[in-house]
């Protein structure tokens, strides 16, 4: 007899469209696991909590969480690991026979792709667009493995930026610039975007099916803010090339694919939930065959 599959999931806004239930249940029938995973869309943070009380009732094993709720769903857990306390920021929680543990597994993933680009990062600046929990993770990826000289990051609203680093334990590492300036062509800050030796896209513009933004892409269409030299990463990973990766190919620049952190980090969901290692590299392979086959 076969034992009855355990139940994960990703909690989020709107977010039919991720490739992690791919990625995990792909992994579990390589392992022969007993493990579906599934999409969680919760249409505003105030169900969260009636959400988290049924995965306890019902025993689910547990989750990822995704934009907007990886800070909304922290006061509402049991615990937290010492990544997720020190950025405040959740995206993987395990349901310990109902206790509710909060880890950030985006840290590593953020950093992975990126190691072996370490030497040209150090001493150097970074800049990052967003205020959200993502881009907190990439922050606290680059102090903890890479040492710039300094992180500026790109916001919309600056009270907003503040409130995220409030509690932040590094924040004099980091500069706020306001977006707005870099698209209007202040001098001073779009310097800072042109010596930044890596450029990383935390928030959601760019992303397939989101017609609310503005623009679908973070960086300005300058031909002399994007150049060779730069390392552009976007998290965004649907579409696999993003209007900003386009535009960052166009301009001689390195791209790193959002599929690369989104794999990284569901590898360390995975083993949390199920004490073992994902296969990652055939993962990946089936992803990309996933996503590329008409």
């Amino acid at each position: 007899m076969h034992a009855s599959p355990q139940i994960l999931g990703l909690v989020g806004r709107n977010v039919g469209y991720s490739w992690s239930p791919f990625i995990h249940n792909t992994a579990c029938a390589l392992l022969d696991l007993p493990y579906v995973y599934t999409i969680f869309n919760i249409p505003g943070a105030e169900l969260l909590d009636d959400a988290l009380r049924g995965a306890r009732a019902l025993g689910l094993a547990g989750f990822n969480v995704t934009i907007p709720y990886k800070k909304d769903v922290v006061p509402l857990l049991d615990e937290l690991s010492g990544e997720a306390s020190m950025i405040g920021a959740v995206n993987t929680i395990v349901n310990n026979g109902g206790k509710l543990c909060g880890h950030n597994t985006d840290i590593e993933g953020f950093a992975a792709p990126l190691l072996p680009y370490r030497e040209r990062i150090e001493g150097r600046p970074v800049s990052v667009f967003g205020s959200g929990g993502a881009s907190l993770a990439a922050i606290e990826a680059f102090r903890r493995y890479f040492m710039p000289s300094g992180i500026h990051l790109f916001v919309r609203d600056i009270f907003k930026a503040m409130f995220m680093l409030e509690n932040y334990a590094h924040k004099e590492m980091v500069s706020v610039c306001l977006l707005d300036d870099l698209y209007s062509g202040k001098n001073r800050t779009r310097e800072h975007f042109r010596n930044s030796s890596v450029i990383v896209n935390a928030t959601p513009i760019g992303t397939t099916g989101r017609t609310n933004d503005e623009r679908n892409c973070i960086v300005p269409q300058d031909e002399n803010l994007l150049h060779r030299g730069q390392i552009v990463y976007d998290m965004v990973y649907n579409p696999l090339r993003t209007p900003l990766l386009s535009a960052a190919a166009n301009a001689g620049a390195e791209t790193i694919s959002g599929i690369e952190m989104l794999v990284g980090q569901a590898a360390r969901s995975f083993s949390l939930w199920t004490g073992k290692q994902m296969p990652v590299d055939r993962v990946r392979s089936e992803l990309l065959r996933h996503i590329e086959t008409p």
